[in-house]
């Protein structure tokens, strides 16, 4: 059964880049599937190589904060493009901070940080639905 329809793509821009990576980080994925975030509203990327139902997200490589431009509905499984490059998967979010911003993580082969695939502030910043509908 489909139960999700066609969305919009959720765009912001990056407002830091984050440079530090960690292998005993301990966030939890939250159990929701979606998350809508707010114009306006500014939230972390971090990338991860752990899969669904791991019990703690531990490596992990910090990419920056972004803040959100167009609203909507951020997805697992939504593909996650930083200034034009394909840099992962959201896999799901992390409230350990919230309601101050969520830990969007996003599944990659390997953890990297914003300094390592050379980000920059003011990068635009899309969540985009690939899923078929």
């Amino acid at each position: 059964m489909i139960e999700d329809g066609s969305k919009r793509t959720v765009s912001g821009v990056l407002v830091k880049v984050l440079v530090h990576r960690r292998d005993d980080r301990g966030m939890r994925l939250e159990e929701f599937a979606s998350r809508c975030v707010r114009q306006g509203e500014v939230h972390e990327l971090v990338t991860t190589d752990h899969h669904p139902g791991d019990p703690s997200i531990d490596r992990v490589g910090f990419l920056g904060f972004a803040e959100i431009r167009h609203g909507g509905v951020i997805d697992r499984g939504d593909e996650v493009r930083i200034g034009g490059q394909v840099v992962g998967t959201v896999l799901g979010f992390d409230a350990c901070h919230f309601p101050n911003h969520y830990n969007i993580l996003i599944r990659r082969e390997t953890p990297v940080t914003g300094e390592q695939i050379a980000l920059s502030p003011e990068s635009t910043v899309q969540f985009v639905q690939t899923a078929a509908v």
